[in-house]
């Protein structure tokens, strides 16, 4: 069978640790888009290595990137211990965004003046905090991650925004979905809001053989339609050259 694209580990500095991320290049040998992928607060693993893939098997460099240093957290309170000042504090999230942005940036196969960003939980919050940052994105999209930011500074995403979350998450509740459609309606943002119907928190992600912090739960339906929402979104703002 032939191969449709090749993958390589990168390692980089960021927020005082030595990042290890995940690089998929497409076949062929010209420029091509190239999307960033944030992983949830348990670290980077085989899920977001997997959607680096199948990106790159439709034709974008894809990178997954690092935000623990390797590290996968199998103690949710460990977990948390790490995360919950991280996304109390945007510019360490701008600085873990912008590290994994400069690698993806210089990859010889990457078109740097297209270029998207997924996120998933954590992920997605420094996502945002990029598109806040004004970084020139052509499209954001994150996955139980509606986080607000800091006042006014909303203004500053230059793309179209699409979240998806679920109807049942505790972690990013009915009031912290209105906090943030507020934020990107105030802000004049192009943005979209999917709810979940019955979905808990991280329902994307399989299940995995370790603790996880309450309103966790996978559900497979809402995961593949989440995905086809994303890859609907990179097809829209960021299409693969024929």
């Amino acid at each position: 069978m032939r191969t449709t694209f090749t993958t390589r580990t990168v390692e980089y500095p960021a927020d005082g640790l030595t990042m290890i991320g995940h690089l998929a290049l497409p076949a062929g040998a010209g420029r091509r888009p190239a999307v960033l992928i944030g992983p949830e607060g348990v670290g980077l693993n085989d899920f977001q290595r997997g959607r680096a893939d199948a990106l790159a098997e439709l034709g974008y460099v894809a990178l997954a990137f690092d935000i623990h240093g390797g590290r996968w957290f199998t103690d949710p309170q460990e977990m948390l211990a790490r995360t919950t000042p991280l996304l109390a504090d945007p510019d360490r999230m701008r600085g873990i965004g912008h590290a994994a942005l400069d690698v993806l940036r210089a990859q010889p196969r990457t078109d740097p003046e297209r270029i998207a960003a997924v996120g998933y939980g954590t992920g997605g919050a420094i996502v945002l905090e990029l598109g806040r940052d004004g970084v020139d994105l052509r499209a954001i999209a994150t996955v139980n991650a509606t986080t607000t930011g800091r006042p006014g500074e909303a203004a500053r995403i230059r793309c179209p925004v699409w979240a998806g979350v679920g109807s049942e998450d505790p972690i990013m509740p009915p009031a912290q979905r209105d906090a943030f459609t507020a934020e990107m309606q105030a802000a004049g943002v192009d943005w979209r809001l999917v709810v979940y119907g019955g979905a808990r928190h991280a329902f994307h992600h399989p299940p995995v053989d370790q603790d996880v912090v309450p309103g966790v739960g996978y559900h497979p339906r809402h995961a593949q339609r989440a995905w086809h929402d994303i890859v609907a979104l990179l097809a829209e703002c960021l299409p693969v050259p024929a």
